[in-house]
């Protein structure tokens, strides 16, 4: 049968040579629009200075024009929130990180962390005191998991909560904690008198807690990181998670974040890519533009593949998560190649851009630098490796 003739089709955008974009709907499409408008606005025109100074000046205001589409905790039901599809939500975190990876920490954190995690196993009580408000952009919240000494086994866990009379007395520190000194409530996990792991919803107004700033990071700088260090901070018993004990409450609500970063992860790699692509056709050596060479294109062509390979991965799982049927270990299989190939993509366009690829006049370094950063956060490469290989083989490597 004859389908027409190909010659006469519409000619290819250069920017979707595979047609993504056919298998979003209308309104995936506007979401991605005002969440592109947005940031074009209040973000672009300020992040390689916000990222060259360590800080980003008025960042409440952002916070709050981020809210005004919904999209801090966009994928949870009820208390304020947007009540999204995951798969919307992930089109979200596309375009965040297309801007900055920071950015799109800031809001993975406050809603698949912080917010996740009240949503998921608080009390009524704690949902109806900070959901609406950080759903709101009116409270910022944090996530005290990772310690100094503890990162890919967080069973090793010494942050210690006692009971004394009807309370919690927490003492530890808490590592490499995003949104840290600026947030108004962190959910930190730590070990019982009975080892066991429990969360507690934590004002950082509380006496006994602090949230210094660590200075001096070359990735995820427009990003504010911290520690939360506790000395006595006595919670009463109405700050405890009710039921849930044990690693399954953080391992949970990292599963969460984990899948935004599957989407996120393409939003750097994309810039990246469209940047050495747009650069390739205007710059000349020898004569001609470097985009008519052999090696440029083989490289673009080859950033291209995996950039629409890992979009196709992160749909399906988008709709498999939609569904109720998304798996731990199918999480890992997006985390780890998205973040692994997005990365790759950054530095070979970075060799496109050749000097110029180290300035911050272009994206392409910062997106690069950043990436560096989410590869290892949320589960490191060796970590979801080994989650795969159990699957494969039925046997764990981890010990």
């Amino acid at each position: 049968m004859n389908h027409g003739d190909p010659m006469s089709l519409p000619k290819p955008d250069p920017a979707d040579i595979a047609g993504l974009d056919s298998l979003l709907t209308a309104e995936q499409k506007a979401i991605r629009a005002s969440v592109r408008q947005l940031l074009d606005r209040s973000a672009e025109p300020y992040i390689a200075e916000w990222f060259e100074n360590g800080s980003i000046p008025g960042i409440r205001e952002l916070v709050k024009e981020l809210c005004s589409l919904g999209v801090l905790g966009m994928h949870l039901e009820g208390y304020g929130c947007a009540g999204m599809s995951a798969t919307d939500y992930g089109i979200a975190c596309l375009e965040i990180e297309a801007t900055d990876s920071g950015l799109r920490s800031l809001v993975s954190v406050q809603g698949s962390l912080a917010m996740f995690a009240i949503w998921r196993w608080g009390s009524e009580e704690q949902k109806q005191e900070w959901l609406p408000r950080m759903a709101a952009g009116d409270a910022i919240g944090c996530f005290g998991l990772t310690e100094p000494d503890v990162g890919s086994d967080p069973a090793g866990v010494r942050t210690r909560a006692r009971k004394v009379g009807t309370d919690w007395v927490l003492n530890g520190r808490k590592m490499w904690i995003s949104n840290a000194p600026y947030a108004d409530v962190a959910v930190v996990w730590a070990m019982t008198d009975e080892d066991e792991m429990r969360g507690f919803v934590v004002p950082t107004d509380t006496p006994g807690f602090s949230a210094p700033e660590i200075h001096h990071k070359m990735s995820l700088r427009a990003s504010a990181t911290g520690e939360l260090v506790l000395d006595d901070v006595r919670l009463p018993e109405s700050a405890v998670f009710p039921e849930v004990r044990g690693l399954k409450g953080p391992l949970s609500c990292l599963n969460e974040a984990r899948y935004g970063i599957v989407w996120g992860a393409l939003g750097a790699a994309r810039t990246s890519l469209e940047t050495a692509r747009t650069y390739a056709i205007g710059r000349s050596q020898f004569g001609r533009p470097i985009a008519s060479f052999q090696l440029t294109q083989q490289k673009l062509a080859d950033m291209s593949l995996e950039y629409i390979k890992g979009y196709l991965l992160a749909l399906h799982l988008g709709q498999r998560k939609d569904t109720g049927v998304l798996r731990p270990e199918q999480v890992s299989i997006g985390k780890l190649n998205n973040v692994r190939e997005a990365l790759e993509i950054c530095r070979t366009a970075r060799t496109i851009l050749g000097g110029n690829g180290i300035s911050l006049e272009y994206p392409v370094i910062r997106h690069m630098n950043n990436l560096e950063s989410v590869l290892t956060y949320e589960g490191t490469v060796e970590m979801h490796t080994l989650v795969l290989g159990q699957v494969l083989t039925g046997h764990s490597a981890f010990r």
